[in-house]
């Protein structure tokens, strides 16, 4: 018999070990539990086992790794690589389909076919407009929004060329692409290419899956991600600060409780819209609840957090633990990082569970078809209707209604830092750069990516951030990692004062901001790109992005979404880091590739850490050394000029 952790070791965060208890008590299986009974397989987790082909599936020995060769003759190496390669492709698959519902959307409401929704940011529109080289000059708006969503879609099946949006890197970094031969094309072209090369007796050479393995990233990050963050701008409002509440204790014993889970933001924000027709409010009344409460869970919910301040329940593993309260009346989802124990565990409480996308149905769960295209609202209206008709089903021998709740700020978008930087009318990233430059700040850091059940739930995300804001480094969060943070207060401008360096917390509290931003959703990785280039642009800290005291870090991931967004920011020059596992096996030369030589071909690296002490330390120490290259990691004398000196200079 399976021992199971105790709950003490599965979570740091009350609400959910205050749930997880309840749940153990009522008997339910959770996604903690399952973690415990379920072993991971090692030579699996090492890469070293091939199934592309029905000659094996060939297991390699990990403890002398080139003693024996796959069937086929393929190394060690090459299995790695082939692993890696089609976790990429599938990552970059998930966000690109959204990213062209996304598009899809945006096309059909700028052509007027679609009155459910409207473009709220017009100034979005063109902006990208310039990034897509389309004329704006004397035009109508809803022509250049036809061609602007036009062009979008185009990126995906585009066969020649390359995604027009790699143009907004620095020179240097979009002519390093282009020497390598990885400009990738259309976004669709390369996932295909990819899952093509890692056919059995197809690329069998590790490097060269790794590379093309980055042409296949960089049209997620810059391509199908950077569309839907674009476009889903211009259709709910582009980020700027806002307030919210976060933790389970934003679920409301009085009120129909609906949770919405899952990564597209046009479900939440009808059936938020929904939730606020008078008609629905009044239907929930008649049923003696005091109300309709909609709140977010996983990314979805993280987008409508930095938009409209919607309050959030928490990350993706705490659906469990939101049901167990026994007061949430319906989850519905959409797709990605949905686990189909939610269904089971449904059925055990009043809860009902409702899939709303033809690609994501789960075998017991509730099916209402949500097309955004066509009769979103009368949808919209169905589902908010089905919680309300759920809501007189509650047990009140199984509610248990947590408290725990905390403030936060967010919405801390490219424009909005822009803004807060340099004002209306200089709106600039002088400001950071000068703060890096003096020291003030050493660097900055994007913490993102899910949570893992096989580790210390919301731990690892919190003491990498603790670390890494003491030592003045400033973080930027999307996802799931991003809620870990907020639940403990550290997404407050107060929270500068208790958790950071002397550096970043003068300049947190001189422009008013918590040292911890959150900026959407795990797709939203792509504001950080753009904030990146920004900070080459505006001077004082290289000529490309490998040149930048910054990294990222993945503490808990758990998706191939996270190996391509990881993949595509080492592409673009980045040293990241991962936690709990990594698909590599130690000692072979795809180990050392990825971990070292990888640098000298695309700027940036891969590292895998999982503790949270020593990632800090390696992130600190890449950081340091690119002050040091930069010539910035010394204060230099200050000199009072005389005149001689001012005519000179």
């Amino acid at each position: 018999m399976t021992t199971l952790r105790e709950i003490k070791d599965i979570t740091i965060c009350e609400s959910t070990a205050e749930l997880l208890t309840k749940g153990r008590a009522d008997s339910v299986s959770t996604v903690f539990d399952r973690a415990d009974d379920i072993k991971p397989c090692p030579i699996g987790a090492q890469q070293a086992c091939c199934k592309h082909c029905y000659m094996g599936p060939c297991r390699l020995s990990t403890k002398a790794p080139y003693e024996k060769v796959g069937v086929c003759g393929a190394t060690i190496d090459v299995f790695q690589a082939r692993g890696f390669g089609r976790a990429v492709a599938a990552g970059t698959a998930a966000h690109s389909d959204h990213g062209r519902e996304m598009a899809e959307l945006f096309l059909s409401v700028a052509k007027g076919e679609n009155t459910d929704y409207q473009i709220r940011d017009t100034k979005k529109v063109y902006t990208m407009a310039g990034y897509l080289g389309i004329a704006t000059e004397g035009r109508e708006f809803n022509d250049i929004a036809v061609e602007v969503g036009e062009a979008c879609l185009a990126l995906f099946s585009q066969q020649h060329g390359h995604i027009k949006f790699l143009e907004r890197a620095p020179k240097k970094t979009f002519q390093r692409w282009a020497d390598l031969g990885i400009l990738p094309r259309g976004v669709d072209r390369e996932v295909v290419e990819m899952m093509h090369r890692t056919t059995m007796g197809v690329d069998q050479d590790y490097k060269n899956i790794v590379l093309g393995s980055a042409r296949c990233a960089l049209a997620d990050g810059w391509g199908g991600s950077m569309v839907s963050t674009g476009l889903s701008d211009a259709l709910f409002g582009t980020p700027s600060p806002v307030t919210a509440e976060v933790d389970l204790g934003v679920l409301d014993e009085k009120r129909v409780n609906i949770v919405v889970n899952g990564h597209e933001p046009h479900v939440l924000d009808m059936i938020v819209r929904m939730s606020e027709d008078p008609a629905m409010i009044a239907k929930a009344k008649a049923l003696g609840a005091e109300g309709i409460n909609v709140v977010g869970m996983c990314c979805s919910g993280n987008e409508q957090l930095v938009r409209r301040g919607l309050n959030h329940a928490g990350n993706f593993v705490m659906a469990d633990a939101a049901i167990i309260t026994g007061i949430v009346d319906a989850i519905m989802v959409d797709v990605q990082c949905i686990m189909m124990g939610l269904s089971t565990i449904s059925k055990c409480y009043h809860t009902k569970f409702v899939t709303t996308n033809y690609r994501c149905k789960v075998e017991g769960a509730e099916h209402v078809e949500f097309n955004g295209e066509h009769g979103a609202m009368e949808t919209g209206k169905k589902l908010v209707e089905l919680a309300i008709d759920n809501y007189k089903n509650r047990d009140k021998a199984k509610i248990k209604a947590p408290s725990k709740k905390e403030k936060m700020v967010g919405g801390f978008s490219h424009e909005a830092i822009n803004y807060m930087l340099g004002g209306s009318f200089r709106g600039s990233y002088n400001p950071l750069n000068e703060n890096i430059i003096n020291g003030k700040i050493r660097g900055v850091v994007g913490v993102v990516g899910c949570n893992n059940p096989r580790v210390k739930h919301d731990w690892v995300h919190v003491e990498l951030v603790k670390e890494l804001l003491k030592n003045d480094i400033l973080v930027v969060q999307t996802g799931c990692s991003a809620l870990a943070l907020a639940k403990l207060g550290f997404m407050q401008p107060e929270a500068a004062e208790k958790y950071c360096g002397p550096g970043l917390r003068e300049v947190c509290a001189a422009v008013g901001i918590p040292p911890v931003l959150h900026s959407g959703a795990c797709v939203d990785n792509s504001r950080i790109l753009e904030a990146v280039c920004e900070m080459v642009a505006a001077g004082g800290l290289g000529n490309e992005l490998a040149d930048l005291p910054i990294a990222g870090a993945a503490p808990e991931y758990m998706s191939e979404k996270a190996i391509a967004i990881g993949h595509y920011f080492v592409a673009s020059g980045a040293l990241v880091a991962f936690g709990v596992t990594f698909p590599y096996t130690p000692n072979t030369k795809f180990a050392d590739y990825i971990f070292n030589e990888i640098e000298n071909d695309l700027g940036g690296k891969w590292a895998f850490e999982p503790d949270p002490y020593a990632m800090a330390k390696l992130i600190i120490d890449h950081i340091d050394k690119k002050r040091e290259a930069l010539g910035i990691n010394v204060a230099k004398e200050r000199v009072l000029f005389d005149m001689e000196a001012r005519r000179q200079l």
